[in-house]
């Protein structure tokens, strides 16, 4: 099934003064038909670094029909990695469809769900498409987070790009406004917008996130000090326009999003990046032994940036 709301152009011109300017300031041509502009062409993005330090900003400061008005002609993916995730990609596919997108019955701001079923053995494929997503099937054993979305990348459609985990229990629509917000409403530079949130485990309200106390922010410490500020380096939920994702690449397996930040952050500047706080986020801990191959990615994708 898939979550298409049509052409861009019967959602109505721009707000007055939107704009989508890159970090070259190069300002987009008014589409005759609407007066709205047109999403930049790729070589607009230029590699000049935008100085400055991490923009921080609050969910709460984005509703969606105010994106809505800023989103002018450009068109959004929402797009889940997935794998053996039957008991909660459902419900997440459903709120956005449900809230996000017209086809729903909700916002106009969605324009097509895309789940990459990476190698499931369980039902994550049916449920995902019964539940308004458009499923694309990796075969076999699946090929790791990072090829997983650059599955999504190479089949979704959008200017703009929103990656969200597919183990979320608490998830809201929340989730895809706030990492929407800073591309749209605050700052026409910005090349990545990033999650953060507090992690509960095992009955306490902190603690999660192990990888990221134990690997990636060290890691981060050491080699890419300039980053100290982003609280949640490893954070699945993160959007960015398509022509930034398809400038720097997607990094393989759990590398994908510290080599994504790093990449973003070397290319386009500190400037460009932005995280929005979510809340808290509540998802399935995998036990010890399962996070090394995550940590070994992650450890693999900040030493082959070292220097580049």
């Amino acid at each position: 099934m898939v979550t298409d709301l049509g052409p861009p152009s019967q959602r109505g011109p721009a707000r007055p003064g939107a704009r989508w300017a890159v970090l070259g300031r190069r300002r987009r041509r008014p589409c005759k038909a609407t007066g709205a502009r047109s999403p930049p062409e790729p070589s607009a993005w230029d590699d000049r670094a935008v100085g400055g330090s991490v923009q921080t900003f609050s969910h709460r400061q984005f509703d969606a029909e105010t994106l809505v008005g800023a989103l002018g002609v450009r068109r959004v993916s929402v797009c889940l990695p997935a794998r053996d995730e039957e008991q909660t990609v459902g419900s997440i596919v459903a709120s956005v469809h449900r809230s996000l997108t017209r086809a729903g019955g909700g916002a106009a701001l969605v324009d097509e769900i895309v789940v990459v079923d990476d190698g499931s053995v369980d039902s994550t494929a049916a449920v995902a498409e019964s539940a308004g997503a458009r499923v694309v099937r990796r075969s076999g054993d699946g090929g790791g987070k990072g090829e997983a979305m650059r599955l999504a990348l190479a089949e979704s459609r959008g200017e703009l790009v929103v990656f969200l985990d597919a183990d979320v229990e608490n998830f809201a629509p929340h989730f895809v406004t706030g990492l929407l917000g800073p591309l749209l409403v605050n700052d026409d530079s910005v090349a990545l917008v990033k999650g953060f949130y507090e992690r509960p485990i095992n009955g306490s309200p902190t603690g999660g996130g192990r990888v990221t106390e134990l690997v990636a922010r060290p890691a981060i410490e050491l080699l890419f000090p300039h980053l100290l500020d982003v609280r949640q380096p490893l954070a699945g939920e993160s959007a960015a326009p398509r022509v930034v994702l398809e400038k720097t690449g997607i990094a393989p397996g759990y590398g994908a999003e510290l080599g994504l930040l790093v990449d973003v952050a070397e290319r386009f500047g500190v400037g460009s990046i932005a995280q929005v706080d979510l809340g808290v986020r509540v998802h399935r801990n995998r036990p010890l032994e399962e996070l090394r191959r995550q940590a070994t990615d992650v450890l693999r994708a900040a030493l082959e940036r070292v220097g580049s």
